[in-house]
């Protein structure tokens, strides 16, 4: 495949679900291609040079010779150079201009990624701080009704004690009182027995 700076330009990479970005085997095949296609250029550049270093030294012996047919040559060949030069050029400045699209390509997708990741980042830590906040005032909120749940037990407790203490002595003020008169009739009735005898 001829590879053109329109190419490299206009290539769409598939997006990869659960993460940011490109398939990374995708992006690493489409950069094989234009290492490729690079190579091609730069071994095209290199004939093209030999070629031209050819035909240069060639000029020379052809001019010389007495032949009118040589100037006739030699002018194409250095109308050849020329042209080889700028198609050499043509195509080197191509390369570097996918090169330079490319690395602003890179360039730009790893920015957005790392504005997303850190707005990401920014978001999360947002909500656990909101998530933190909400437990804490939910702790406090429990802590406060339990706080008073135990106060309202150890009033309670208080009270049910204070009141065994009333009923143990109001038990023993009564079992004291009855047994007061259960002695007080025997002494009364003894005292009588001994006056009848």
């Amino acid at each position: 495949m001829a590879l053109t700076p329109e190419d490299v330009v206009t290539k769409q990479f598939q997006h990869v679900r659960f993460k940011e970005g490109f398939d990374p085997d995708e992006v690493d095949d489409f950069l094989d291609e234009i290492v490729v296609e690079w190579r091609k250029t730069i071994e095209e550049n290199e004939q093209l040079k030999a070629r031209i270093a050819e035909l240069e030294s060639g000029a020379p012996a052809a001019a010389a010779a007495p032949a009118p047919e040589a100037a006739p040559v030699a002018a194409p060949a250095e109308t050849a150079a020329p042209a080889a030069e700028s198609g050499v050029s043509a195509t080197a400045s191509n390369a570097a201009g996918i090169i330079a699209r490319a690395e602003r390509l890179h360039d730009e997708h790893v920015a957005e990624g790392q504005a997303r990741a850190k707005k990401l980042v920014d978001d999360a830590e947002a909500k656990a701080a909101g998530i933190v906040a909400a437990a804490e005032a939910k702790q406090r909120e429990i802590s406060q009704k339990l706080d008073t749940e135990r106060k309202s037990l150890e009033g309670r407790i208080t009270e049910l004690r204070q009141f065994e203490r009333d009923y143990r002595q109001q038990l023993r003020g009564y079992f004291e009182q009855k047994l007061a008169d259960l002695n007080a009739p025997e002494s009364g009735t003894q005292s009588a027995s001994t006056v009848g005898l």
